[in-house]
Order: C-alpha cells, then sequence, then structure tokens
C-alpha cells in the first residue's frame, strides 16, 4: 500500500425493526477487518453487541474532509450511522467527490440486517402505543366506544373491494388493522385478563395452521371444495356446538344473516323448510335463501343494484 492509496468508507446500516447484534455475515466480516470502526451516536443499540464481540469502536463525529483522510493508505474506515442516518456526512462525501479535487475513497452502502416482510406492523405496534399513552382522545377509549368504527371501517373496505380502487384499498385496509390493533392494545390494560396483539396474532396463526391439515399436516385438497370441508370439520371439532346457528352474529346486515343461516343449513345437509308468512321480509328471506344456494352473496347483489339505483339517480339530477 501507498499512502496515496485513498482506502474504503463503508457505511454499515442496520434495521431497528431487528435485534441488535443480529448482522449479516458480510457486516461482521467488514467490522473484523476494518481498520477503525466510527461511531457518533454514544447510546447506538449496536455498540454493546459489538464491544462484546470485540470490535473496537471510537466515539467520533468526522465531517466529510476528516473521513477522507482518516482513509488514506488504503484503511477501510467503518462509520455506523444513527437510526436517522447521517445527512451532513453523506452530503458532505457527495460534494467532495463532486469537486473532482479529491482523491474519494471507495464508498460503500452495507446493510447489515434487513427488514422481513410485515416489519412495518412493529412500527404500527409502536406508534399505537405511544398514541394510547399520549393522546387525550384516544387513551379514554374503550372496546365498547370503537365498535362502531370496526363497522364503518370493514363497511368502507368492501366498498373499495367493489369499486376496484387499488389506492382505496390499501388505505381502508390499513384502517381495519388500525382497529385490530387499537383493541388489542386497550386490552393490554385490562386488570383481570389482559392479551396483547401478539396474543392476537399468535390465535390466528394456531386456528390458520389447525384449519390447514392439507398444508401444514398430512391431509390432502385438490379442490377450493375439499379445503372449505376441511374448515369446517376442524372449526366443529374446535367449537363442538350443539347448533349449526351457533356463532351467526344476529347483529350483521339481514340479507347476510338470511344467507348464512342457508348455508350453515345446506352444510350441514339439514331438511329445514322456511317459515311462511306475510309481508315483504319472508319473501326477501326466500329470496337470500335461493341467492346463496345458486352461489350468489345477495347482500353483495343488492348493493350492486343499489348503486346502479343510485347512478340512475344522479344521472336524472343532472339530465
Amino acid at each position: 500500500m501507498t499512502l496515496e492509496e485513498p482506502g474504503r468508507v463503508v457505511l454499515l446500516t442496520a434495521s431497528h425493526r431487528v435485534a441488535p447484534g443480529l448482522l449479516s455475515w458480510p457486516a461482521w466480516q467488514t467490522l473484523r477487518a476494518a481498520d477503525r470502526v466510527l461511531c457518533a451516536d454514544p447510546g447506538h443499540p449496536q455498540l454493546p453487541y459489538l464491544r462484546e464481540a470485540g470490535v473496537g469502536v471510537e466515539i467520533a463525529d468526522p465531517d466529510a474532509q476528516e473521513l477522507v483522510e482518516a482513509c488514506a493508505g488504503g484503511r477501510t474506515v467503518v462509520v455506523l450511522p444513527s437510526g436517522e442516518g447521517d445527512r451532513r456526512l453523506t452530503d458532505g462525501l457527495a460534494r467532495l467527490a463532486g469537486s473532482g479535487r479529491v482523491a474519494m475513497p471507495d464508498l460503500e452502502l452495507l446493510p447489515g440486517s434487513y427488514d422481513l416482510p410485515g416489519a412495518r406492523l412493529l412500527d404500527l405496534v409502536q406508534v399505537m402505543d405511544r398514541i394510547r399513552r399520549e393522546c387525550p382522545w384516544s387513551s379514554q377509549q374503550t372496546h365498547k366506544g370503537l365498535a362502531k368504527y370496526a363497522l364503518e371501517e370493514a363497511y368502507e373496505l368492501v366498498e373499495a373491494v367493489e369499486e376496484g380502487d387499488r389506492d382505496e384499498l390499501r388505505e381502508e385496509l390499513g384502517d381495519v388493522l388500525l382497529q385490530v390493533v387499537f383493541h388489542a392494545r386497550i386490552a393490554e390494560e385490562d386488570p383481570e385478563e389482559p392479551f396483547s396483539v401478539d396474543d392476537v396474532a399468535g390465535t390466528i396463526v394456531e386456528k390458520l395452521i389447525h384449519r390447514h391439515p392439507h398444508v401444514f399436516g398430512d391431509e390432502s385438497a385438490e379442490t377450493p371444495e375439499e379445503v372449505k370441508e376441511h374448515w369446517l370439520r376442524q372449526k366443529a371439532a374446535e367449537k363442538r356446538r350443539d347448533s349449526v346457528t351457533e356463532g351467526i352474529p344476529l347483529g350483521q346486515p339481514a340479507l347476510a344473516l338470511a344467507a348464512k343461516l342457508a348455508s350453515r343449513v345446506r352444510t350441514a345437509g339439514l331438511e329445514v323448510p322456511l317459515p311462511v308468512g306475510e309481508g315483504i321480509g319472508y319473501r326477501l328471506l326466500a329470496l337470500a335463501v335461493a341467492a346463496e344456494a345458486d352461489g350468489t352473496d345477495p347482500e353483495a347483489a343488492l348493493r350492486a343494484a343499489a348503486r346502479a339505483y343510485r347512478d340512475a339517480v344522479l344521472t336524472a339530477e343532472t339530465g
């Protein structure tokens, strides 16, 4: 090596969503081989783990010129940026490189850890935790008080699906997810039966695995109908219900309720005559049962017809 060799600068980044110390093998190799490792933040979460592994870290905050000089002679200097990055340093290096007057070291951005799918859910949990503690409105909410919002968001999600608006769909899915995380955060404070969002996720993971033996077990299913049979069989074993009507929420929209009852009856192989009575309600019930038997969601069908009626109204108003 000669003193004229410009050396190498490595900016080692790591996801704050991954536990400190869990770095990639290339990151550990680079840290151990570096001539110097610099960090401006004495409270950086990686420092205890690096020191425990025998990597010496200097608490220093060089500017761009000082960093270039530290690399002179072919040395490798690793910089640990803070969680927000170091805009001052990176902008300074860019200016020096653009000037053409400085022999720049090789610049490398090395991710020491990566976000896994679902990593932003951790951000949502943290944000919700802070809002629950610090927001005057959110801190006072209860499960009962929020229930109406869950219904509203669910309906808005259905509308986004039916309208086919992708941006709206993404936003409404987020709003529904917020309801889940919000309720789970409130549940943590229950003095007798607390549970967290991890408990919620754990419960649904166990349910999904148990009800998909054709995916996680030894059974097989080649068609959607066979998958549904597995699901219903596993569900029946879990719930041990005395009636096929158990678990059907009676507060749901009436057409959906009628279709759900009809689906349960048909799946169970029961012969149940429709009740006979006067009025539109009984005729609607018969239509909903017939639609379900035909594979049509009567609630969705009526919504589609209602939207067409809405459009006709708008046309009449503007015509």
